[in-house]
């Protein structure tokens, strides 16, 4: 499996890299001899239910740029998560690609050349400012080109009320109590015992969070793919006999189920057990739902690993915009700005600035155990181009793993992952 240690390197990864030089990129450097307007498309991390749209937070940020920098005007788009990448692919397909865009993956875009470096957009000493794990993700070929936007870690979330009144009194802590606290709920009349999506919104994330609870993974620790392991294979077998047969998971079926279906049945009181996010805890609270929190349930107890996820900010070559593009990124990856973006959606900050900041604030005191998670956290392997494609694949496909052999699936995605890699390399 791949394994990125988050926070121990920061420090040391700062002190380096301000040791090694003190020249400015050039993104922060070259003067604007004309007026600019930049594209940038974003995804939205809002509610619809409560309305907080990521659109106030860019159209705030973008006035308090302009203001301080009038050559320079954004234009900004905010997508929702659904379309965000397809339209951003489509845009630079037809050549017409966004100067800045913030969206899932960034590799096919820097394997293709599309895009400006780190060092061309940030100053040395912000560049440095980025977690050692989340810029080596961002990387390709010891090149950053991939900018962290904002990271999470994943925990196993449980419904206290309905385990109280299902008479289970404590997390469960391995496959097997999985199992006995499902069957208890279900008992009691719990509509969602464990609720398992790996519908097509996000399957990659709830399909490896099951794979290293065997000690499993996406790739092994060269980044070669590893989907048809002897563990994966194991996890998905326990899975299918353990939850899915028995009917121990939501009504629907789990390949058809997104992870939108079952945080709405919790947020609802509907769902006993499922695997979440910080968002998703500020959002339970919200709801007044009784929540606990704990780590992830492995195969013969707590999980060791858990499944971390950034998503990304990139800077297009086309318009030639890379002044004005660094300009206001940096504006953009100020202290101030960063943690109020986190601060509206419960999410895990990228820098190491923005960590301290939020790591000595009591009012973060429920994102410490997520915080706490990131060193060791497995994050998807995104620097592999080959991975976008994949991506794709396994979210069609690997909830028929629960259904037939999965062996048989997970040994086809193997197939194909292994024909995309070969692909991307040649």
């Amino acid at each position: 499996m791949q394994r990125r240690r988050l926070l121990g390197l920061a420090a040391a990864g700062v002190a380096s890299a301000l040791a090694a030089t003190t020249l400015s990129a050039c993104g922060g450097s070259n003067p604007l001899s004309s007026n600019v307007t930049l594209h940038l498309v974003a995804a939205d991390y809002g509610d619809p239910k409560t309305h907080n749209s990521s659109t106030k937070y860019w159209n705030d940020v973008v006035a308090a740029f302009e203001k301080d920098n009038p050559k320079i005007k954004v234009d900004v788009q905010v997508l929702s998560w659904d379309v965000v990448d397809d339209k951003v692919a489509a845009m630079v397909k037809s050549g017409h690609a966004p100067d800045i865009a913030q969206i899932g993956s960034y590799a096919s875009y820097a394997a293709a050349n599309q895009l400006y470096s780190a060092d061309e957009l940030f100053t040395v000493s912000q560049q440095a400012d980025f977690l050692p794990a989340l810029a080596d993700a961002g990387s390709v070929n010891r090149t950053q080109y991939g900018i962290p936007w904002v990271s999470s870690s994943r925990m196993f979330f449980y419904n206290k009320k309905l385990f109280d009144h299902a008479g289970i009194a404590k997390a469960p802590k391995s496959w097997a109590d999985v199992e006995k606290d499902a069957k208890l709920l279900k008992a009691d009349g719990v509509k969602v015992p464990y609720g398992l999506p790996l519908g097509t919104e996000e399957a990659q994330a709830e399909a490896l969070m099951w794979m290293l609870g065997n000690e499993g993974g996406y790739t092994d620790t060269v980044g070669s793919y590893t989907f048809d392991s002897s563990a994966n294979i194991d996890a998905f077998s326990w899975l299918k006999t353990h939850l899915v047969q028995p009917g121990l998971v939501q009504p629907t079926d789990p390949a058809k189920t997104n992870r939108r279906d079952v945080f709405d049945a919790f947020l609802s009181g509907k769902a006993g057990m499922i695997m979440g996010h910080p968002t998703l805890l500020a959002q339970a609270k919200a709801a007044h739902i009784d929540v606990g929190v704990a780590p992830v349930p492995g195969k013969q107890g707590p999980s060791t690993d858990t499944l971390g996820v950034a998503d990304w900010m990139m800077a297009f070559k086309q318009n030639g915009n890379k002044a004005a593009a660094g300009k206001f990124l940096q504006f953009v990856y100020q202290e101030k700005n960063a943690v109020t973006f986190l601060d509206e959606y419960g999410l895990l900050p990228v820098t190491t600035s923005a960590l301290t900041t939020m790591e000595g604030n009591p009012k973060y005191a429920d994102l410490t155990q997520f915080l706490n998670l990131l060193p060791e956290a497995i994050f998807y392997p995104v620097n592999k181009t080959s991975w976008g494609p994949v991506s794709d694949d396994v979210k069609k496909t690997i909830g028929q793993a629960v259904h037939g052999d999965p062996k048989t699936v997970l040994s086809k995605l193997q197939v194909e992952a292994e024909a995309r890699d070969n692909t991307q390399k040649s």
